[in-house]
């Protein structure tokens, strides 16, 4: 069962049926491009489905962002470790209309918390494609520091920004 969270403005819950629409127009678009989009919806699809599944094979994930005021689908965001990541990360994306309020930090907060006290993750990494510029001010923000680059096999030549430990955010 996937743990339901939340912030001050934001629920963090289970992806849902009723998500993928948003879900699928994100990842159909140019905004996609620094997360392996832009892919077709049948891609989207299983990539809903692929956020799922984490849940099932780590016991851990990522959550879908729910605005508590709207009630509106806002992003994914959440704990990311599939096959070919170096380690666990934080991993995040805003659909449209989302992004400059905050939201990714303070979602992000919570699942590092999450991650260290339920989890018990000893560290965790974000990685940050070097165009994507607004992730990396998000890493920074919440403490991480660039620590070298990773090398995957689809997306490239990628940051690790390595995220504060859990002894520095008790």
């Amino acid at each position: 069962m996937i743990p339901v969270l939340e912030t001050d403005r934001l629920i963090l819950r289970a992806p849902k049926a009723e998500d993928f629409d948003r879900f699928a127009a994100f990842f159909g678009s140019d905004r996609a491009r620094y997360v392996g989009g832009p892919i077709t919806r049948e891609q989207a699809w299983r990539a809903l489905a692929a956020e799922l599944g984490h849940w099932h094979l780590r016991g851990y994930g990522r959550w879908a962002l729910e605005e508590k005021e709207t009630g509106a689908f806002c992003g994914i965001i959440g704990l990311w470790y599939p096959e070919g990541w170096p380690e666990p990360e934080i991993g995040w994306e805003l659909m449209d209309g989302f992004e400059g309020r905050g939201f990714a930090t303070e979602a992000a907060i919570a699942a590092r918390t999450y991650a260290y006290d339920v989890v018990k993750l000893p560290t965790l990494i974000s990685l940050i494609l070097h165009e994507n510029i607004g992730s990396a001010r998000l890493a920074e923000r919440l403490g991480a520091t660039l620590e070298g680059e990773f090398t995957h096999q689809r997306l490239g030549l990628m940051q690790v920004w390595r995220h504060l430990g859990p002894e520095a955010v008790q």
